[in-house]
């Protein structure tokens, strides 16, 4: 009798422990496959930002297998993926590794992580440097670039073995960010080359970029760098004045139509080369040409009529020199009378084509 009640206390026991057990061996997978596919992707978009496309990137746990195409150097491809966060080992295949350097001749040294920034009184400098001569010759390209009307923030450390072995990484640094106010900053962590802050004009965008790819070769370079909004063009009084000016040309210029017509005849023509001279009077307007009909034929034939005549009025002022881009032809067919349709004065005046300001323009 004993036995037969010791039994079920093991027998839960084990399924106590086997539960822990099987929900671990379910939710690991899931845990390990997302984290592949962000390490997957963080790796092809470094790959993309120094250059590298069309690499293939698997990734087994935390160890990235990458694919490049020929023309790459593989050692660069390296170098990037064991970058990204994640990654705990790399094997390239494929691609086409560089020369190596011949004898005698050194490897480019690895540039220390550095940080120049700029404020409205000051220039920042954080970096380590080999001795206190490339520190000293530093702060005086600082006072060379900026006279008394800046200071430098000197937050430069001495470190023999990883320091900075002169002052030429950051001097052109310092030249390009000495121009413009406020707060601008190019920071280096190892691997990445970061430019963040306004800068006053394009021109001073592209100086610091070149300045930065310059000072740390073969880095990616995110800039970041911010310029003003371009003013908006003042806009003229002939196109202040146009939408107002259309209206009062279209009631007293109308551009009427022959009856199953969708020609710009000799007497309609006139309209329209005044039409054209409004136009090309504010360049920045568009305009839709609106085509119309009376009711003497059906619905189905009265709106390929009206597009026509839209169609027509288009070409006409196209030819007389009003860019195509900026006209929009469009039918309605009879479904817009200004006049009555039961009289003829009425559907002559419903024949018509109408120009209209687009909204959204300037």
């Amino acid at each position: 009798m004993s036995g037969l009640v010791r039994r079920p206390v093991v027998v839960w026991l084990l399924a106590a422990l086997a539960v822990p057990v099987l929900l671990t061996a379910v939710l690991i997978p899931a845990r390990a496959g997302t984290t592949e596919e962000e390490i997957r992707d963080r790796s092809i978009a470094a790959l993309q930002a120094r250059g590298i496309s069309g690499a293939e990137v698997d990734v087994d746990g935390r160890d990235a297998k990458v694919a490049v195409p020929a023309g790459v150097d593989p050692g660069v491809a390296e170098q990037v993926v064991a970058g990204v966060d994640g990654v705990r080992a790399v094997r390239v295949e494929g691609g086409t590794p560089s020369a190596a350097p011949t004898a005698g001749t050194a490897a480019e040294p690895a540039v220390a992580p550095f940080e120049v920034g700029r404020t409205s009184n000051s220039i920042r400098v954080r970096a380590a440097v080999r001795d206190q001569q490339v520190k000293d010759a530093i702060a005086a390209q600082v006072d060379k670039v900026l006279g008394e009307e800046r200071e430098l923030d000197d937050r430069i450390t001495i470190d023999a073995a990883i320091g900075l072995p002169d002052a030429a990484t950051v001097a052109a640094l310092i030249q390009a960010l000495a121009i413009g106010t406020g707060d601008a900053s190019v920071r280096y962590d190892g691997t990445t080359v970061t430019l963040t802050g306004k800068v006053p004009d394009q021109a001073t965008k592209a100086t610091v970029a070149r300045a930065a790819a310059k000072a740390v070769p073969g880095a990616v370079v995110a800039d970041q760098l911010q310029t003003p909004a371009p003013p908006k063009p003042e806009i003229s009084e002939a196109c202040r004045t146009f939408q107002s000016r259309l209206s009062e040309f279209t009631r007293q210029y109308p551009i009427n139509f022959l009856s199953g017509t969708s020609i710009v005849n000799d007497a309609t023509k006139p309209a329209v080369v005044q039409a054209a001279a409004l136009l090309k009077s504010c360049p920045a307007a568009r305009v839709e040409i609106a085509g119309h009909t009376d009711d003497l034929g059906s619905p189905a034939s009265s709106l390929p009529l009206s597009e026509r005549r839209a169609a027509a009025v288009k070409a006409t002022l196209v030819r007389l020199g009003v860019p195509a881009g900026r006209l929009l032809a469009h039918g309605y067919g009879e479904t817009f009378p200004i006049a009555s349709n039961d009289t003829p004065q009425g559907r002559i005046a419903n024949r018509r084509v109408e120009l209209r300001v687009l909204q959204g323009n300037s």
